[in-house]
């Protein structure tokens, strides 16, 4: 996760505030956990922020996924 784009969107008012919460639980779990919290703040950008898919899964550092709940 690149911690600088991780911090400005955990404390952005701009992004949905899910997405917000999932990213700052990401930063302070183990890897095991992380990958699923990444995922889902992916989503929520997705699906709530209009974020394009590949984009929302590359500003939290991960490979583009689907996007489908």
């Amino acid at each position: 996760m690149s911690i600088a784009m991780a911090s400005l969107l955990a404390h952005s008012e701009h992004v949905p505030t899910a997405a917000r919460e999932a990213l700052r639980a990401a930063s302070s779990v183990g890897p095991e956990d992380r990958l699923e919290l990444l995922e889902s703040a992916a989503r929520i950008l997705h699906r709530e922020a209009g974020v394009e898919c590949s984009d929302a899964f590359e500003l939290v550092d991960l490979a583009e996924a689907d996007c489908d709940p």
